[in-house]
């Protein structure tokens, strides 16, 4: 919900970044597997109760994962670019709350493992339709340089930021604040099954409405 507005913020030093980055012939790919490699380092600082450090990491993992785009922007995007991204991005999410959860196992557990069910409704519905809108060939205006379909919704990325800042800062709050963006997901996950449903279904219906005027031509058409 609030990526179009941190895109605005952040757009230019990321841009200014992703500049000096080409000329030193850096690619994107190396950038996801460098930012990658600090929210590994995050989810075992987090497991050993250094949050505050775990959430600078944190930060700096987001941070690479703008810049390896604008990078790619700068340079070449490829297919195989923003697999190796969205894989690792999901990837660090549940990583980072399994890190919670082994942290402290007994308050944490039941919390981390809501969330991450949260987490796989909002990862499923968000790449199962962004595969069928390829398929149909739809265009996504709103973030137009992105290499697939980004459907939008109430806890998106610059949220789940927003939320891992909150629970290294009061990591004594991470029950109630993981089952709190856990309904938070829950419900993106049910507005992204209804939108994309729906959207599917009207488009598969207006192809055929179409087909049987094309045939109802075809018929008629001496």
């Amino acid at each position: 919900m609030l990526d179009p507005f941190a895109r605005k913020l952040v757009n230019r030093p990321l841009n200014a970044c992703a500049g000096f980055l080409k000329k030193g012939n850096i690619k994107p790919d190396q950038v996801t597997i460098a930012g990658f490699a600090l929210g590994v380092l995050a989810f075992f600082l987090v497991w050993m109760n250094k949050y505050k450090i775990a959430l600078l990491f944190i930060l700096l993992n987001r941070i690479m994962d703008g810049l390896d785009g604008s990078l790619a922007r700068l340079t070449k995007k490829t297919d195989a670019g923003g697999f190796l991204d969205i894989c690792l991005d999901f990837i660090f999410y549940s990583g980072a709350i399994a890190g919670f959860a082994l942290a402290d196992p007994q308050k944490n557990a039941i919390p981390a493992v809501f969330l991450m069910l949260s987490f796989v409704g909002t990862g499923t519905s968000f790449l199962t339709f962004a595969v069928m809108a390829q398929k149909n060939d739809l265009k996504n205006l709103t973030c137009p340089n992105k290499s697939m379909y980004y459907i939008g919704g109430l806890t998106e990325g610059t949220e789940t930021i927003l939320f891992f800042s909150l629970m290294c800062m009061f990591p004594d709050s991470f029950p109630f604040l993981a089952f709190f963006f856990s309904f938070l997901c829950l419900v993106t996950t049910v507005t992204r099954v209804w939108s994309g449903y729906n959207t599917l279904k009207e488009i598969a219906e207006n192809k055929e409405n179409a087909m049987a005027g094309t045939n109802t031509d075809i018929y008629h058409n001496p």
